[in-house]
């Protein structure tokens, strides 16, 4: 091997200064690394792959358009993928695929010689395409708020939990009429906040109305728009679908001269970056989505070693901020 000759090294320590092994002393790496770069060496994967039966590759299919949270589940797919020794093979079906689409789409990973796949979504085709096919590999599925199916691996956060959370603070702070403003019921995330929602609510006997947005800062404005036009008066509380929606709520309500949260308390779900500088500083539920991606390069890897079919809910956690406080005294 001309790089071991270059470095006067054995085959195996380039092998190991290539994959990272942190066994090499330093000085023998930066002398392989001078030696990989004089003689502009490659690693030729394919053949490896040949040779080892393995690709050591991951492969990430994403589905659907509007999740805004993917740089940070990325970040910590590709992060703990390094850390096994991986890399990741990145595909995505944007739009209202279709279960033909995502299935083509994990086939031709599988071609590719992936050793398993992750599939971040929040769309129920992803998981109607997955339930009862076999793909010779192990496949688990990212962020889902349910698992239909209980041959599916799943790591998600626990969305339906947040709600609860959520919904729970406000009912301590007093409030009894608490307006749900949901993203699209079409999303998992949606449907399971709704749920935890409506639990809370039954448990206290307490009420509200629930309105479907998008998800989107303009339809929370709309829809907070639509409570302030409503005969039947304000909530006292509102809970946004997102932090997004709940910047648009505060937009409204600032336009309207509603007070927050002197006259309506209002909490988003999250934690998006700079949710703690709106004015007011948001409540919201903090979902970490490094940690979600991380812990599904963790589910495959121990897939990989033999492990069965899993699923893990990650718990969120509520951030009180000054968005939320007691109900007015004539509510």
């Amino acid at each position: 091997m001309d790089v071991a000759r270059e470095a006067g090294v054995s085959h195996i320590t380039v092998s190991r200064v290539i994959n990272g092994h942190p066994s090499v002393r330093p000085e023998t790496r930066a002398r392989v690394e001078a030696a990989i770069s004089k003689l502009g060496y490659r690693r030729n994967s394919v053949a490896r792959a040949l040779k080892s039966r393995r690709s050591s590759t991951i492969g990430v299919v994403i589905v659907g358009s509007d999740l805004f949270e993917l740089p940070r589940i990325l970040l910590g797919v590709e992060t703990a993928a390094k850390q096994a020794g991986y890399w990741v093979n990145l595909a995505s079906r944007q739009g209202e695929s279709t279960t033909d689409d995502l299935v083509e789409t994990l086939r031709r990973l599988t071609d590719q010689s992936v050793e398993a796949i992750a599939v971040v979504t929040d769309r129920p085709v992803a998981v109607e395409a997955l339930a009862g096919l076999a793909f010779g590999v192990p496949v688990a599925v990212v962020m889902s708020g349910s698992a239909p199916h209980p041959d599916l691996s799943f790591v998600q956060v626990d969305q339906e939990l947040g709600a609860r959370l959520a919904v729970r603070h406000l009912l301590d702070l007093g409030h009894r009429h608490i307006a749900h403003l949901t993203g699209a019921l079409r999303t998992f995330d949606a449907r399971a906040r709704v749920e935890g929602w409506r639990a809370e609510l039954a448990a206290a006997g307490a009420q509200g109305a629930v309105l479907e947005g998008d998800f989107g800062a303009e339809s929370g404005y709309r829809l907070a728009q639509r409570l302030c036009a409503d005969d039947a008066g304000l909530p006292t509380a509102v809970f946004a679908g997102n932090d997004q929606m709940a910047m648009g709520v505060l937009a409204a309500f600032a336009e309207r001269g509603v007070r927050v949260p002197q006259d309506v308390s209002v909490v988003g779900f999250d934690d998006m970056k700079g949710a703690g500088y709106l004015v007011p500083a948001l409540t919201t539920v903090r979902q970490d989505f490094v940690h979600l991606g991380s812990s599904a390069i963790e589910l495959l890897v121990r897939m990989l070693g033999g492990e069965r079919a899993q699923r893990h809910k990650l718990a969120p956690e509520l951030v009180v901020r000054r968005s939320t406080a007691v109900p007015r005294a004539d509510s």
